[in-house]
């Protein structure tokens, strides 16, 4: 194979790779299964990262040309006529490296940066269990559609849970969706329009960033501190600004793993009041507290806060269940909107997730993942410290943490990872802007695995050693 990338060109190098294997699939007359080289060996030929072979493969799984084959490697496709240029994929702000740990091809590599707990360590048996009870039990929960709102059991059982964390809102004030990505959708829809600016913490949730440029939204960034946003930019922006919302992670903040301080939170509700703001409060990683947290929705008092959590992180991301809680004129128009993008939620998947918090299964399933994830979270910041990577803070609780290896950029890790078997994350995902960042996200329920030991352990080490 020889292929001529040009450094100096304006075209991206993943861009010329991309075109220069189709070229060569063609002019090579290649036949289906014939099997490209492997992303390793590629990398090292051509003298480019690892990441870079990894996107153009991925774009020419999508485009047709090649296949992924579990655990055995890409292979050329046997293609189809008609699959015109135009066809074929736009590649702008979701082709880039944020989804690549959802994407086929991949699953021989330790994904140690993804947003997923391991399916071992999931309740299978409970929610197995759960799925007959429901699939045995009334026809109408197989067959028939949900409320606007959501199943009022399901609502009564949020709404308990709800209670325990000091958030006063009725099960008239919750509404059920496909996840919190769909909690998100609804209420950028029903609260924003194209040319609104809104604030976001950087860095951040890449997906709610996709969204809100989906929407024709403009963002403005407030830096996460170990404590919370830091509240000098944030005061300065909305006086300069007048923003409509703020999105924030208080607990356990995605990617950071950082939780909100009792003193930032009071001043941020202060602010949202003088200045007429509302705050979405992403509670996602709620049901992983353990021991005393600080929520915006608990201590506010004039409803500026909209609230939002799901049950995907600690029971199954494929079981889609989220909620709203929000005032009811706001619920109102969540619902029509639920109801127009997608007749509702599913009752069945509503009645199993019922069934679990009904019969105490889901609390115990919880109960476990906290003490596992804490220990898990205790080794993996003792062993960071050991091989030299810096932790922008220690998070005393969730999934994540946020770490570099100073003077290592993610080109050179990133290669690193790969000849262990290891998939990182791009920091740079987690940047508004989606800037180079020296900064992973490592999701610490699989950093105990002998991949990513070996990859933070060599990783850790000077370039020169």
């Amino acid at each position: 194979m020889h292929l001529t990338l040009d450094r100096q060109s304006p075209t991206p190098l993943v861009q010329q790779l991309t075109n220069q294997l189709q070229t060569w699939i063609e002019h090579q007359r290649l036949r289906p299964g014939t099997r490209l080289p492997s992303i390793r060996t590629l990398a090292r030929d051509q003298a480019i990262s690892a990441s870079c072979v990894i996107e153009a493969y991925d774009r020419l799984v999508a485009s047709g040309w090649l296949e992924a084959r579990h655990g055995t490697g890409f292979f050329v496709a046997e293609r189809k006529p008609g699959l015109a240029q135009q066809d074929q994929p736009v590649w702008g702000e979701a082709g880039d490296g944020t989804w690549r740990q959802f994407r086929e091809g991949h699953d021989n590599l330790l994904k140690l940066g993804c947003g997923w707990l391991p399916s071992n360590w999931r309740a299978d048996t409970d929610l197995a269990h759960a799925i007959r009870q429901v699939s045995r039990g009334n026809p109408q929960d197989l067959f028939d559609y949900c409320p606007p709102l959501g199943l009022a059991s399901l609502r009564q059982h949020i709404y308990k849970r709800l209670v325990q964390l000091g958030i006063n809102a009725g099960p008239e004030r919750i509404l059920t969706t496909h996840g919190a990505s769909h909690a998100l959708d609804l209420l950028v829809r029903a609260l924003l329009n194209p040319g609104d600016t809104v604030l976001v913490e950087n860095p951040g949730y890449y997906n709610l960033y996709n969204l809100l440029r989906q929407h024709q939204v403009h963002m403005l960034p407030v830096p996460r501190t170990q404590t919370g946003p830091d509240l000098q930019v944030l005061e300065r922006l909305l006086a300069e600004h007048r923003p409509r919302c703020l999105f924030i992670n208080s607990l356990y903040q995605n990617p950071t793993g950082t939780s909100m301080s009792p003193q930032v939170a009071y001043r941020l509700l202060e602010l949202a009041r003088e200045h007429g703001l509302r705050i979405i409060e992403d509670d996602i990683y709620a049901d992983f507290q353990d021991g005393p947290a600080t929520r915006l929705a608990t201590l506010d008092s004039a409803q500026q806060v909209i609230y939002m959590a799901s049950f995907s992180k600690t029971l199954s991301s494929s079981l889609r269940v989220g909620y709203v809680v929000a005032d009811a004129p706001l619920l109102a128009r969540l619902a029509e909107l639920k109801m127009v993008s997608g007749i509702g939620t599913s009752r069945f998947v509503e009645q199993v997730v019922g069934q679990m918090l009904a019969n105490g299964s889901y609390r115990k399933s919880v109960q476990r993942l906290r003490v596992r994830l804490a220990q898990h979270m205790a080794k993996l910041l003792g062993q960071l410290e050991q091989y030299g990577w810096q932790v922008f803070c220690e998070p005393y609780g969730g999934m994540f943490v946020w770490a570099r290896v100073p003077g290592r950029d993610f080109a050179s890790l990133e290669r690193l990872a790969v000849e262990h078997g290891v998939l990182l994350t791009p920091g740079s995902a987690f940047d508004y802007q989606g800037a180079s960042s020296e900064w992973l996200r490592i999701n610490v329920a699989y950093g105990q695995d002998h991949r990513a030991q070996a990859f933070l352990q060599h990783a850790g080490r000077p370039p020169s050693a």
